[in-house]
């Protein structure tokens, strides 16, 4: 039996899967649990109107599935009963400008939409008896105490034709409205000093295609799980993402950031799969029969709100997802860092057992970014290497030419070679199962750079009119992030 250790009642602001987690975790800890929705939810495992980026491939890393899984036992069989392809023993290709690396997939993940997957969360979340929906209805501001330092629950607006205006009081106000969120404006028309988000104005562009696969050809469902062939910033050439999801459908994603974008034109779309640095991609889906035309997104730049660091914030009130911090989707980190957020709101929630703490929201949101910091700055780093990108904000790491040429250094040995180690650990740092500590230490760092021409120029650079050691200089010169997020 459950024990409520907060009695009262939450809102969730945002249905999507930050939303749907953030609501199964209150539901522990709280009598009654509403989410407030803009949308109509889909009778079925369609796209949302509210969610563009929803038709563009998604997928959990290792670490979001395991907590996914913990919240929701179970439901990878759900997605398995809509049709959902594992990678199990499939073969994987990547290729980037170092070389290129094949592979057995050993883990048993399934391949899925976002459609699907949100689907098959969102019935599990609606069969919890403490937990309802309020769609299709607009937050349209924070309801607070007389001298706002508390806030007591949300106004929202009917989407309908009446636009019936409802007062909605809460013991805890959680904002996972993702891009759409207008939390930063109401703070300040509360009077709040709220800092200035750091900004990656990247530019970044997706166009995504779907494929049915004819039924000759469906043993390669059984033999590839993904292609990925990395674009080059030094030439500028497209990424190509290939693999399958549910009901023997084929997607391939082109993508490029600063302001390049791939085609959403079908002809020019099939060309540029063409013009990719191997044709493998356009040489498997030739003979697929393409269901949609190109669907492209566009994302100016990326955000990461800076709320942990206000000086005042209000009691009774929480964001996590894309509300406090957006990524380069090619990265597949967000649904994971929303995994993260909601597995660190519910030790809060268990710390806490009900008690007025003084300072406990800002606590949640520091402990929060520190699962955030790691993934915006690769995401960063990487994009950064790209012309036409540019970082726009207050963390000084993001300005350390040394890390991103260490990063590329890393990243030619792991594939070059190949050193399987290595890469091991890109792959984890990158998927976030493991700290970036494992990459960022000067004992790897040294390693590393000793092994070619380049690191070694590298290293005697960082050595000239320094007397000390080059794992001491290293220690300063790498980035630092918390242990606490990665400590399972």
């Amino acid at each position: 039996m459950t024990t409520f250790f907060n009695k009262g009642k939450a809102i969730v602001i945002g249905g999507g899967m930050g939303g749907l987690m953030t609501a199964r975790i209150l539901s522990d800890h709280y009598d009654e649990v509403l989410i407030v929705e803009k949308d109509d939810f889909p009778s079925g495992p369609d796209v949302r109107s509210g969610t563009p980026q929803a038709f563009h491939p998604h997928r959990f890393t290792t670490r979001g599935k395991t907590i996914t899984g913990r919240l929701f036992p179970g439901f990878e069989h759900d997605l398995v009963e809509q049709g959902t392809p594992s990678s199990l023993n499939k073969d994987v290709f990547f290729m980037n400008q170092h070389g290129s690396l094949e592979m057995k997939y050993d883990r048993n993940d399934l391949k899925f939409s976002r459609a699907v997957l949100e689907w098959v969360i969102r019935q599990r979340v609606k069969a919890i008896p403490n937990v309802r929906f309020l769609s299709k209805h607009n937050v349209i501001g924070l309801l607070t105490t007389p001298d706002r330092t508390a806030v007591t629950g949300v106004q929202v607006r009917g989407r309908d034709h009446s636009k019936h205006e409802e007062a909605l009081t809460a013991d805890l106000v959680i904002d996972t409205s993702g891009r759409s969120s207008k939390l930063s404006g109401w703070l300040k028309d509360l009077n709040y000093k709220v800092p200035e988000p750091d900004l990656l104005k990247v530019f970044l562009g997706y166009s995504t295609r779907r494929y049915k696969v004819p039924s000759h050809l469906t043993h390669l469902i059984d033999k590839w799980d993904v292609i990925n062939l990395q674009g080059q910033p030094a030439s500028g050439t497209y990424t190509g993402v290939f693999s399958f999801i549910e009901d023997q459908t084929a997607e391939v994603l082109l993508y490029r950031p600063g302001g390049k974008y791939p085609p959403t034109d079908a002809a020019e779309f099939e060309l540029a799969l063409e013009q990719l640095p191997s044709p493998i991609i356009s040489e498997i889906v030739h003979d697929f029969d393409p269901i949609t035309s190109p669907r492209g997104f566009r994302v100016p730049e990326l955000y990461c709100h800076r709320y942990e660091q206000m000086s005042r914030w209000p009691a009774g009130l929480l964001v996590l997802g894309d509300a406090y911090c957006i990524y380069d989707p090619i990265f597949g980190q967000g649904m994971t860092v929303v995994a993260m957020a909601a597995e660190i709101l519910e030790a809060c929630l268990l710390e806490r057992r009900g008690e007025d703490r003084f300072d406990w929201e800002q606590g949640v949101l520091r402990r929060i970014k520190e699962a955030i910091e790691p993934a915006f700055w690769l995401n960063c780093t990487a994009d950064l290497r790209w012309e036409g990108v540019e970082y726009k904000g207050t963390d000084s790491n993001m300005g350390n030419a040394f890390s991103r040429e260490y990063m590329e250094l890393f990243l030619k040995q792991a594939t070059s070679k190949p050193d399987w180690r290595l890469y091991g650990l890109y792959w984890g740092v990158n998927t976030l199962s493991i700290s970036p500590r494992h990459i960022f230490n000067p004992q790897t760092a040294v390693q590393v750079l000793s092994s070619s021409d380049e690191g070694m120029r590298l290293l005697s650079m960082i050595k000239v009119e320094d007397e000390r050691s080059v794992e001491a200089i290293l220690e300063e010169m790498l980035p630092r992030f918390s242990e606490t997020p990665f400590e399972q």
